[in-house]
């Protein structure tokens, strides 16, 4: 039988793997070399049909398979998903690497704002501060980009974190298994992108590039982050997303010679050490109330 440390290091090594795999995703969308639309259409188009094969098998082998679209509450979610993709990926090409995965980061200050505001979950001091610190970082990010033409990329880079952190709160208050929800709602996009090359065209220099971006990246990334939380801590989970932002710009300074700004490395730089020292925290005071609770409940 497993043990608790077997889960945990489960855990571990099934979600550094999808935040590993998750720090390709911008740089072989450059590599593929296409319009935006374009991108986005073979992307989505990828994804979604990787999804809806991954939750066929389940459902082939399981009955308990959960739903692709739970209800209303569903809806909502794979909507804001799609949104958030469509600003993703067009953000890619209107601004810097380093700006737009260091603006990503915020979506974890978003939703705790947002549970805040709507599930009335009034978040702990040390969050406040944390949220003043990283607003700091993309005040000091996206105001360096004024006159320089990324601030439309930038501005659409924090409607991409605001709409996945609005897709994180909506699923957390209605209890539902949204797992593949997020693949479901990239139909979305798909759709907006294909009537864009109707009308304009399709161009991709380099299509093997974004076929396996979309076909296996994006769902390998996905299944093994959405699994982690069963296997680890929230915290411990948001730490290996944080590779995609560290990491991304790093592949694409290697790959294209793109250097990050003095601005966007100071902003970044605040945003990174402040959301690490945030999970930190969060990790710190979660094994502290179990120990508490373990001793006041003795097996």
């Amino acid at each position: 039988m497993p043990t608790n440390s077997d889960h945990h290091t489960r855990g571990l090594l099934l979600t550094a793997f999808g935040g590993l795999a998750l720090t390709v995703d911008i740089p072989l969308i450059r590599l593929a070399d296409g319009d935006t639309w374009s991108i986005l259409f073979v992307r989505s188009a990828m994804t979604f049909v990787a999804g809806i094969v991954m939750w066929a098998v389940w459902r082939f082998f399981s009955a308990d398979a959960p739903k692709l679209v739970p209800g209303r509450a569903g809806l909502i979610v794979a909507g804001l998903y799609g949104i958030g993709t469509i600003f993703f990926v067009t953000a890619v090409f209107n601004t810097s690497t380093a700006d737009l995965v260091f603006i990503l980061a915020f979506n974890t200050m978003f939703a705790a704002l947002l549970s805040w505001v709507f599930l009335k979950e009034r978040p702990r001091p040390q969050t406040l501060l944390a949220m003043a610190l990283m607003f700091a970082g993309i005040v000091i990010i996206v105001g360096s980009s004024l006159g320089t033409g990324k601030l439309l990329g930038n501005l659409l880079a924090m409607g991409s974190a605001f709409s996945v952190a609005s897709a994180i709160t909506i699923s957390r208050s209605s209890g539902q298994d949204m797992g593949f929800t997020a693949l479901v709602g990239v139909i979305m996009p798909c759709i907006l992108a294909g009537f864009m090359i109707w009308k304009n065209g399709f161009y991709i220099a380099e299509p093997g590039w974004i076929l396996f971006n979309g076909a296996v990246v994006m769902p390998i990334s996905f299944f093994c982050l959405a699994n982690g939380p069963k296997y680890i801590s929230g915290p411990e989970v948001a730490m290996f997303y944080l590779l995609e932002t560290v990491l991304a710009p790093v592949w694409v300074w290697m790959i294209f010679s793109e250097t990050p700004t003095r601005s966007s490395l100071i902003g970044g730089a605040i945003l990174v050490i402040t959301l690490i020292a945030h999970s930190l925290w969060q990790l710190h005071e979660g094994r502290r109330r179990r120990a508490t609770l373990a001793l006041r409940h003795p097996a």
